[in-house]
């Protein structure tokens, strides 16, 4: 590919969901397949390993002491993902030999936070230079705070790709309109916005932050249909009486900086998603409207980011 062209992929694919292995196996298959066309960017949808906590909103996800939602919380921690111990070795690995970078949306089991609490978490992983951030979802939305903890700014950063900029947020924290501006500070220009799925979260907004960035703007789904949940998860009759047949219809799709689509979005339509990226189109769109450049007024208006890890201990031992 030439320096100034970026070739992404979206990986629109049903997770095995809650099923860690099943679906680690689910992203190494997807990984080949973008390999396979030359995809330098890969992105997955919000929480893609080992999935959406649907059950929350079907199974009285807000009542207290009902077995069955705390078997599926269960059944989540144990198949959460855990970076500290390892999880994310083979998909660094098997990214670095494939030469494709990656943003991985990820429940997160992070020790760092005593090991008992999950996080929706964004994790990017270059090809050369291995794992670079993870970002812990700002503000869980609705019913996801019933299984999700809130996160910190650690991982809202900006990085360097091919001349390129590549930063991203989880489903409706691209809504926030100060989280956005800490990376379009940051250089910005490709915003990865990852998202559980369906089209009418992505067909608004994808284009509005495209156009309000100048930005390409890709936004990342997951399918979930009925068959796609596992025999082993707990309760699956209940559940299954409850739901739609589908849960989850994609609605990928990709903006450029003009705020136009280069990818419309795209539903119940499963594998790798793929398009080219222009440096040069980024760079026309900047000459009228540049949001931390030459439009902003940084005399009168400013934004603080604190990127700190944030834990509730602290360690002060002595030498023994």
């Amino acid at each position: 590919m030439k320096s100034n062209t970026l070739r992404v992929g979206i990986a629109q694919y049903a997770p095995k969901w809650l099923d860690k292995k099943g679906t680690l196996e689910v992203i190494e298959k997807a990984l080949t397949e973008a390999a396979d066309q030359g995809v330098e960017l890969l992105v997955f949808g919000e929480a893609f390993w080992p999935g959406y906590p649907f059950w929350l909103a079907y199974m009285d996800g807000a009542a207290w002491e009902v077995p069955a939602n705390k078997a599926l919380h269960a059944h989540y921690l144990h198949n959460a993902v855990d970076p500290e111990n390892g999880d994310l070795d083979p998909i660094i690995a098997q990214a670095s030999a494939l030469g494709i970078s990656v943003y991985l949306g990820i429940v997160e089991r992070p020790q760092d936070r005593g090991g008992h609490s999950l996080y929706c978490s964004l994790a990017y992983i270059d090809a050369s230079r291995g794992l670079c951030s993870i970002h812990r979802k700002l503000q869980p939305t609705y019913d996801e705070r019933l299984t999700w903890a809130p996160g910190d700014g650690h991982g809202l950063q900006a990085h360097p790709l091919k001349g390129f900029k590549v930063g991203g947020l989880n489903c409706w924290e691209n809504w926030m309109p100060l989280v956005r501006a800490s990376l379009y500070a940051q250089g910005e220009n490709v915003h990865i916005a990852v998202w559980p799925g369906n089209d009418f979260n992505t067909r608004d907004i994808t284009r509005f932050i495209a156009r309000e960035s100048r930005s390409y703007v890709i936004s990342a789904s997951s399918l979930m249909r009925r068959e796609d949940f596992p025999s082993n998860t707990p309760y699956l009759g209940d559940f299954i009486e409850k739901t739609p047949a589908i849960l989850a219809n994609g609605g990928s799709c990709i903006a450029g900086p003009d705020g136009e689509w280069i990818l419309e979005p795209q539903t119940g339509k499963e594998g790798v998603l793929v398009t080219d990226l222009s440096l040069d189109r980024i760079y026309e769109e900047r000459q009228n409207f540049d949001p931390s450049g030459h439009y902003s007024r940084p005399d009168i208006t400013r934004l603080v980011l604190d990127r700190s890890r944030q834990s509730i201990l602290g360690f002060g031992d002595a030498d023994i």
